[in-house]
């Protein structure tokens, strides 16, 4: 089941990440008037001093830093607050001597409460899912910068003008 979090945490990364790339092209060209075949062993060159100076690697798939954040159980629900408000609700009827309408009322109150409660814990879960999802959008990109410097000096140093 863990992997299966990972996999589709990748999934939803891969999925950010078309925009951030595309804006992390970098433009090439041969200054010094280098042949298309020095063009290409001085780039295969530079992707492995970026590589190893900056420890990404734009070929491989992205992958998450961190796994994402663990659902919570469940809490409330319907069904479940109207169950307890029922049985509350039945007990305070007992009491007051209308054992019915205090479990119908209970379990109308108990509904309510437990649908409240089960709507702001998916909330909190969704917003804690987008936050994840934004640090490692933040964490890519910085680390695809990183890349793209150590990249773009090591052509300049072979004569390259690099955008």
């Amino acid at each position: 089941m863990n992997r299966l979090k990972y996999i589709s945490a990748a999934v939803a990364l891969l999925a950010m990440l078309p925009g951030l790339l595309s804006a992390q092209e970098l433009m090439i060209y041969p200054a010094k008037g280098q042949s298309s075949q020095q063009q290409e062993k001085d780039k295969f060159e530079c992707y492995g001093f970026a590589k190893s100076q900056s420890g990404f690697d734009p070929m491989a798939p992205p992958t998450t830093t961190t796994a994402p954040p663990p659902k919570e159980a469940p809490q409330g629900g319907v069904g479940r607050g109207a169950v307890g408000g029922a049985l509350g609700g039945a007990l305070v009827g007992a009491i007051t001597g209308n054992t019915k309408k205090g479990a119908a009322v209970g379990a109308v109150g108990g509904g309510l409460l437990g649908g409240a409660r089960r709507s702001e814990q998916k909330q909190r879960e969704t917003h804690k899912q987008q936050q994840w999802e934004q640090r490692e959008v933040q964490n890519y990109a910085q680390n695809r910068n990183n890349y793209n410097r150590a990249y773009a000096a090591c052509l300049e140093g072979r004569g390259y003008t690099v955008r």
